[in-house]
């Protein structure tokens, strides 16, 4: 093994099952039944390492399925120019490696002038994000559960 990481990032076109099938199940539940629904408002990119997903995550240009409750407040969110990041996914065993900060810079030279916002749950996926350039907006109470609203807005960094 030479050391050297031979990944890169794509838009997939097609065959949305190759992203799908890395993410756990109870993400595919949340997804997979809608995506006829969203496939027109959303753009899955990936990372790739030899020809297999390894990675990704899902821009939105609507409210995805697993944040309906959250509707209303997000059409402000897009209303104001900014895209959902959803279903941000690295395989298991290919953590560590800095392969979620790449899809992020990737998608950021990508679309270098965009505005994406996103929710996570998870208190240790603060620093990453972060890390990445993201500010945290609001706290928000969901169901006696805390979520963390953060954005990313290129023009005032």
């Amino acid at each position: 093994m030479s050391g050297k990481l031979d990944i890169t990032f794509k838009k997939l076109d097609s065959d949305p099952n190759r992203f799908f099938d890395l993410l756990p199940s109870y993400w595919q539940e949340e997804i997979v039944p809608y995506w006829a629904q969203y496939q027109d408002s959303a753009s899955i990119y990936v990372l790739e390492e030899d020809n297999q997903v390894i990675g990704g995550g899902i821009v939105f240009s609507t409210c995805p399925p697993d944040i309906d409750y959250f509707k209303n407040d997000a059409k402000q969110w897009f209303d104001n120019g900014y895209l959902y990041l959803g279903f941000i996914w690295i395989s298991e065993e290919r953590r560590n490696r800095n392969l979620g900060s790449l899809w992020l810079k990737e998608l950021k030279n990508k679309h270098p002038q965009q505005k994406y916002w996103l929710l996570i749950e998870e208190e240790k996926l603060h620093g990453f994000y972060r890390k990445n350039g993201f500010v945290l907006e609001i706290t928000i109470n969901n169901q006696g559960t805390s979520e963390w609203l953060y954005t990313l807005n290129p023009l005032s960094s």
